[in-house]
């Protein structure tokens, strides 16, 4: 039986869990992923992490559900997805030459035992100068609306870059391998023991 539950639809994050080479099904949850006054970056993407594995918790009542969230921090701002090519530009010259932290949460919820874990990575991005016609071209062939920091590390926007500091690059693209197969081996699921 297929105990693993990926609750995103993103791609990119079923792209990262392929990886681990584990069987799982992956259902994209309905949240409200608004920030709340006054709240943390740490509290905030873990929260809707949480609430991802949770709202698919009574559709996988004997199962571990992998939730995740993101967001990237610049200069006290916190950053979502741009949704527009206009905030997708403006987003990437704000960050010419300079550093951005992304903090990625992750929840792990065992429905068999009742029980959850959550945790948040960071990774940071050194960005190149980059001029208008860079940026106006790379998001014209990209169009990475849906990420946070308006760039995709999984394609083009490595070009973007002077360098990366981080303890797991998958941070950057939205799942956090090395804190999840951690999380898993907690939970009793040793992820080398279940493959083949």
């Amino acid at each position: 039986m297929t105990r693993l539950v990926l609750a995103s639809g993103s791609r990119w994050r079923r792209q990262l869990l392929d990886r681990l080479a584990l069987p799982y099904v992956w259902s994209s949850p309905d949240i409200d992923e608004t920030p709340r006054p006054g709240e943390t970056p740490e509290v905030l993407v873990e929260r809707l992490a949480l609430a991802k594995a949770n709202r698919l918790a009574n559709d996988y009542p004997d199962h571990l559900i992998i939730g995740s969230d993101q967001v990237a921090l610049f200069d006290g701002d916190i950053l979502g997805k741009p949704h527009d090519e206009a905030t997708a530009r403006h987003n990437l010259a704000r960050f010419s030459g300079r550093r951005v932290r992304f903090m990625t949460g992750l929840a792990l919820v065992d429905t068999t035992r009742r029980l959850e874990r959550v945790c948040h990575d960071v990774y940071d991005v050194f960005f190149r100068q980059l001029d208008e016609a860079e940026i106006a071209r790379y998001v014209a062939i990209e169009k990475p609306l849906d990420s946070a920091g308006s760039f995709r590390m999984e394609g083009l926007g490595i070009t973007l870059f002077e360098r990366l500091e981080g303890d797991d690059p998958n941070t950057l693209v939205g799942l956090p391998l090395i804190r999840l197969c951690a999380m898993l081996r907690e939970a009793g699921f040793d992820p080398l023991r279940q493959v083949g």
